[in-house]
């Protein structure tokens, strides 16, 4: 079995700032770059379970959502959101956010 510590060193550059932004690509004349949230994360173990059997295990897992590209015309450069991408984030982070309000205002008039 490879070792999986050694496999992750392998293709960890290809995280980070290389996973949130894509690579600019030109379209008439104006250039654009895709922008991401992106969140990874990694788990591996190995081990004597009771004394009799060994076990190992790894895994990886991430996410990512679109943000929006960076434009740059001949005005200059400009962020633009992308709004699906913040309306599917923002619901549920407002419904979150109300309950936990209704909660405390609840608490506060006992």
């Amino acid at each position: 079995m490879p070792n999986i510590a050694l496999e992750l060193g392998k293709n960890v550059g290809s995280f980070g700032v290389n996973s949130a932004y894509g690579k600019t690509q030109s379209v008439d004349g104006v250039e654009f770059t895709p922008v991401a949230l992106t969140i990874s994360g990694f788990g591996g173990g190995s081990g004597d379970a009771d004394g009799t059997a060994e076990g190992e295990g790894g895994g990886a897992g991430g996410i990512a959502v679109p943000l929006g590209v960076y434009v740059k015309r001949e005005e200059g450069l400009r962020f633009e959101p992308n709004l699906i991408s913040l309306l599917a984030v923002a619901a549920p982070f407002v419904w979150i956010a109300g309950r936990a309000l209704a909660r405390v205002i609840r608490a506060l008039k006992k």
